[in-house]
């Protein structure tokens, strides 16, 4: 008996001094996401803060790393538009959901949250988080609950995009901004429904995580003990970390880093997904960029061949907002290709030359959610469109300056001061409108940064209008493409690459699946001791 009591202890003895099973993650970010909700940093902030510590109404299905991903269901286990009046949408919420301190989610909960995202005259209205929550939800125009578990979110016009729509927006705990007296206090301690609760922050250092062993969806509790999260900005500083063991996840690694950690053993994952990283064009004031001959003349500039050997392959790329194999790319006509010698051709017709060149200046950031290797992919294109009658200069702005200059759109004061002619911001282009209405809209210019430089065509608003009406699926996709064609021809911006969104492994990480999708699902990853 003594021999086999001394034998547990001294398993329970082995199994307690284990050591703590850790992912921890150097993001491209400049600094920790918010955690209040929707978080800053880009949607970078969305994948590993927003979508860890909270649940969406609807959510992305992030399971799969072969076929596009779409919405399924997430707080909301249906949701349904009423046949007579396509303004009225009733969401069905799900039952047995409980915040991470134990309370259950309710509808009263919903139309809270609605309030923090989209009501001005609400006590808990966060104007910040408002100003990411319009952009993803444009024609919101109320909230009323039916019952505990049922809410019907009313639109100014009918949308069939709705549910896309709502997979942007995450719901925050109404009792703990009540309890700890605002939002000042529920940063220190956020609470939500999500996969992972908050644990600690290390302010501009760290934030750490762990999993919610109570969460709603049994497959996704994490399968880590912690989850840490390292802002890195600096693409070889990420790599050095990564070598060092500091971290064991690195987003974004640079493309001459790329061998090296692959003779590491380190395992560098690549997936096709729906982003572009492009120049957004100004049509205010002086532009240049008014003239379709010059923005045509600045597509047809850029060696994209090139940049993607720059990169080591590790792009795809871009001659609209979707590949051309997607279902949505539709038939331009304006066939964007290299040929520097058509690009000098337009610039001179319009009036510009290497002797007189056309002077533009566009907003760049040193890193960032998105940006991929953001001072590298510039100095390239900016050569590119130097060699053919431009003469480039950039206006560079850390990657939180970049998105609110973004948000401001081309008649912001920034921009105007600054004489800025064009944005390079990555852009997340997963569901239909944010894939290409919102680009060309001319109702989308102004304060919400989606049409950053205020393009304005009829034809344009009259198929995306109709776009955003259909609710059939598949004449949905038909009238897409055809506004997407329509973008092309018009030159709006200046496409450039599709980022595979390259991130690099220990061999001690597994059960990662990369889904083709900007957001990703981290609580099947496992760790080696």
């Amino acid at each position: 008996m003594r021999r086999v009591v001394l034998g547990l202890l001294a398993s329970a003895l082995a199994f307690g001094a284990q050591a703590e099973s850790v992912l921890r993650v150097a993001m491209t970010a400049g600094d920790i996401p918010i955690v209040i909700g929707q978080a800053d940093q880009g949607y970078e902030g969305f994948r590993f803060v927003s979508y860890n510590l909270y649940d969406s109404l609807v959510a992305w299905d992030l399971s799969s790393a072969d076929h596009a991903s779409g919405v399924v269901p997430g707080l909301a286990v249906s949701w349904t538009v009423d046949p007579a009046d396509h303004t009225r949408w009733t969401l069905k919420l799900r039952e047995g959901v409980k915040w991470q301190d134990g309370l259950p989610f309710t509808a009263d909960d919903v139309v809270w949250n609605f309030g923090r995202l989209m009501d001005p005259k609400a006590p808990q209205f966060h104007p910040g988080q408002y100003a990411d929550a319009r952009t993803r939800l444009p024609d919101y125009k109320g909230i009323e609950k039916v019952d505990d578990h049922t809410v019907i979110i009313t639109t100014k016009q009918e949308t069939a995009l709705l549910p896309y729509q709502l997979a942007f927006l995450v719901m925050v705990s109404p009792a703990q901004y009540a309890r700890v007296g605002g939002w000042e206090g529920f940063a220190k301690a956020p609470i939500g429904t999500g996969p992972y609760k908050f644990d600690k922050i290390v302010p501009r250092e760290r934030l750490e995580l762990v999993p919610n062993k109570d969460y709603w969806d049994a497959k996704r509790i994490p399968k880590q003990d912690r989850l840490v999260l390292y802002p890195m900005p600096e693409a070889t500083t990420r790599a050095a970390a990564l070598l060092s063991g500091q971290v064991n996840w690195i987003e974004a690694p640079a493309p001459d880093t790329i061998d090296k950690l692959r003779q590491s053993g380190f395992k560098i994952i690549t997936n096709a997904y729906p982003h572009i990283w492009s120049y957004e064009l100004s049509y205010q004031g002086a532009s240049p960029f008014k003239d379709i001959r010059v923005r045509q003349a600045a597509n047809y500039a850029v060696d994209r061949a090139g940049l993607k050997e720059l990169l080591g392959g590790m792009m795809i790329e871009s001659y609209g907002n979707v590949t051309r194999d997607h279902p949505w790319y539709g038939k331009p006509s304006f066939d964007i290709k290299y040929d520097p010698d058509m690009a000098r051709k337009l610039l001179k017709e319009a009036g510009y030359d290497t002797a007189h060149p056309a002077k533009v200046k566009i907003a760049i950031s040193t890193a960032g959610s998105g940006q991929m290797q953001p001072l590298p992919m510039n100095e390239f294109v900016q050569q590119n469109l130097n060699d053919v009658g431009f003469d480039v200069s950039f206006d560079v702005m850390d990657w939180n300056a970049l998105i609110d200059f973004m948000r401001a759109s081309a008649a912001g004061p920034v921009a105007v001061r600054n004489s800025d002619n064009g944005i390079n911001f990555s852009r997340n282009t997963q569901d239909p409108f944010g894939a290409i209405c919102r680009f060309e809209q001319t109702n989308q210019f102004g304060g919400s940064g989606s049409n950053w430089g205020g393009f304005s065509n009829k034809e344009v608003d009259e198929v995306c209008d109709a776009a955003t009406h259909e609710f059939d699926p598949v004449k949905q996709d038909a009238l897409f493409a055809k506004a997407h064609a329509l973008m092309v021809d018009n030159a709006v911006m200046v496409w450039i690459a599709h980022d595979v969104n390259p991130r690099a492994l220990s061999p001690k990480l597994h059960g990662f699946i990369q889904a083709k999708n900007w957001f990703q699902d981290l609580t099947p990853v496992t760790v080696d001791p």
